[in-house]
């Protein structure tokens, strides 16, 4: 197959799922028993509601959305699924858009400088978990997962709302953020729990006791150790992470976003670390 014919044969595939898409949404307006000109009155009734006229959809429109395969806009889908009482995520996945991917789609393009992760809960699609776990497993010793989980399966995410992550906030310490190293890698995904902003200045017996806050500040974010000199806060560098500290005057320059309370990271950067210097 030449490279146009390909073109045009992933074309053809693309328009063929938009069309199915436009059906499915005219089988949901058949369903309800609407007419093409009870759903234009209806997008206009929630156009006037948001004082915007594009989410009013006419009729011409509304039959090439179901029979030409034309993509609606991201205000006509509203409507529509507003109008037909559909799942917008389920929709959007109709047009091959899968929202449950946003997160690893997200993870999968890396980003140099630490930031916060803006996401919020989301509990369409599913996800594979451990559905069974081996009887004997001693969850006090150290134990190898892979061994011991006998099956897996797929859950869906709904089944997960009721986990308590309401006071927890989360980040991703950038890709070339050496700050916390070895403690915290870069490219870490870190838990941070922002009812804990008090800054602390003593009371721990090694490096692992001391608490690790996350920070906003005129130059982006920042995750670190701490001290805090009258109105003059100092964000402190691991010692082997060869960084230097930062001063800055708090709480004018800087906000305290919360305590840094659980890490997720990979433990192969040293060597990255090493062909960098």
């Amino acid at each position: 197959m030449t490279d146009g014919t390909a073109t045009a044969a992933s074309a053809q595939r693309r328009n063929h799922s938009m069309e199915e898409a436009g059906q499915k949404l005219k089988r949901a307006r058949e369903r309800l028993n609407l007419r093409y000109r009870d759903v234009e009155d209806a997008s206009n009734q929630i156009a006037a509601r948001h004082n915007n006229d594009e989410f009013s959809i006419a009729l011409s429109r509304l039959s090439d959305i179901e029979n030409k395969g034309t993509v609606p806009t991201i205000y006509r889908l509203y409507s529509l699924c507003t109008i037909y009482r559909l799942d917008l995520n389920e929709v959007l996945d109709w047009y091959g858009v899968n929202v449950a991917a946003l997160v690893s789609d997200a993870a999968a393009i890396q980003m140099q400088r630490t930031h916060l992760i803006g996401f919020g809960p989301n509990w369409y699609g599913d996800t594979q978990v451990p559905l069974a776990l081996d009887p004997g497993i001693d969850l006090k010793r150290t134990t190898f997962l892979s061994r011991v989980i006998q099956r897996w399966g797929r859950l869906p995410l709904s089944l997960l709302s009721n986990l308590d992550v309401k006071n927890y906030r989360y980040a991703f310490v950038g890709s070339e953020d050496w700050t916390m190293y070895p403690l915290i890698q870069p490219s870490s995904l870190i838990l941070i729990d922002d009812a804990h902003r008090k800054i602390v200045n003593t009371g721990w017996g090694n490096e692992y006791e001391r608490p690790i806050y996350f920070f906003e500040h005129r130059k982006g974010f920042a995750c670190s150790w701490c001290t805090l000199q009258e109105n003059q806060l100092v964000l402190q560098p691991h010692p082997a992470s060869m960084c230097y500290p930062e001063v800055f005057n708090y709480p004018n320059e800087i906000d305290v976003l919360g305590q840094v309370v659980g890490v997720a990271m990979r433990l192969d950067q040293g060597k990255r670390r090493r062909s960098r210097t």
